[in-house]
């Protein structure tokens, strides 16, 4: 058979194919272009969503109608709204909660990184802070979330208490911040000397803030963002492609390690030794499940 007539068959039957992809690719998205999630996310990783989602709704068409916020105000306005899709608290304590009180499709929910507690101070450490027991120096000013809904401020409150720092500490608080973004730009912007944050809000700031990590047993537990389906989810098929992409694509393995978001539990155990490391077979076993101090 003549060299250049298969020659020809062939780039026929490649383009036939490649044009076959892109129009499926581009029949999906037209399919989803009447498709909206409702996705409540917590702050403690609102930089790495923000480019998750902006991804997630370029491959897919997908319209993403992100809320971001505190863990306890997010599975309040769940609660309240009787509406939305996805749910991802900073804390498997959250999700329990949702789990228990059928607000999550049990079957759903997924793992998606770990957050460590931690030392975030501003660029140089002008109040030269160096280990967790310089924070109760005199005019030490210090920020931590709210601990009525902040993950990151119940886990602050309960390193204070397991190193046998409460309520001492509490004279050098100046300001309790309303969800985990905004403690991380307090420090960021040099407005206090140190907060008790996620260790990732050094790698949001890392030209404006220093990082200090706690000592091995000084630290008790850890935390983990886990994610689910919400039972009022009008397209529940939807919401679990965007989990999927979200835990299991190899855009968010590189968006997650980008920001420094553990994903293993061996990364947990070199930089903080001694801490519990939560598991999502908690949230099902009835073990602890999270931190929760008010």
């Amino acid at each position: 058979m003549d060299r250049t007539f298969v020659t020809l068959i062939l780039i026929i039957v490649f383009a036939s194919i490649a044009s076959f992809v892109v129009h499926s690719y581009n029949a999906q998205n037209s399919s989803n272009k009447n498709v909206e999630l409702t996705v409540y996310l917590c702050a403690a990783a609102k930089k790495p969503w923000q480019e998750l989602v902006a991804e997630f709704e370029r491959r897919t068409g997908i319209r993403v109608n992100a809320i971001y916020g505190s863990s306890g105000r997010l599975y309040a306005l769940v609660k309240i709204s009787g509406r939305g899709d996805v749910y991802a608290p900073a804390s498997l304590y959250y999700m329990a909660k949702a789990v228990r009180d059928g607000l999550i499709y049990n079957e759903t929910v997924r793992p998606v990184a770990y957050l460590i507690p931690a030392i975030i101070v501003p660029k140089e450490n002008p109040a030269n802070i160096r280990e967790l027991k310089d924070l109760l120096k005199n005019g030490v000013k210090i920020a931590i979330g709210e601990p009525s809904h902040v993950v990151i401020g119940q886990y602050a409150v309960k390193i204070f208490k397991h190193n046998n720092m409460w309520p001492r500490v509490k004279d050098n608080i100046v300001m309790y911040a309303e969800n985990f973004a905004k403690l991380a730009s307090l420090v960021a912007m040099g407005a206090v000397d140190a907060i008790i944050g996620w260790h990732v809000a050094h790698y949001w700031y890392p030209n404006s803030t220093e990082i200090v990590w706690l000592k091995p047993g000084e630290v008790p537990e850890v935390s983990y963002i886990p994610i689910g389906v919400l039972k009022t989810s009008k397209n529940p098929r939807a919401a679990m492609e965007f989990i999927q992409f979200i835990t299991e694509s190899d855009y968010a393995q590189r968006v997650w390690a980008k920001y420094h978001y553990p994903t293993s539990p061996r990364s947990i155990e070199e930089l903080a030794p001694g801490a519990r490391i939560p598991s999502i077979d908690d949230l099902f076993k009835g073990n602890s499940t999270g931190v929760r101090e008010s």
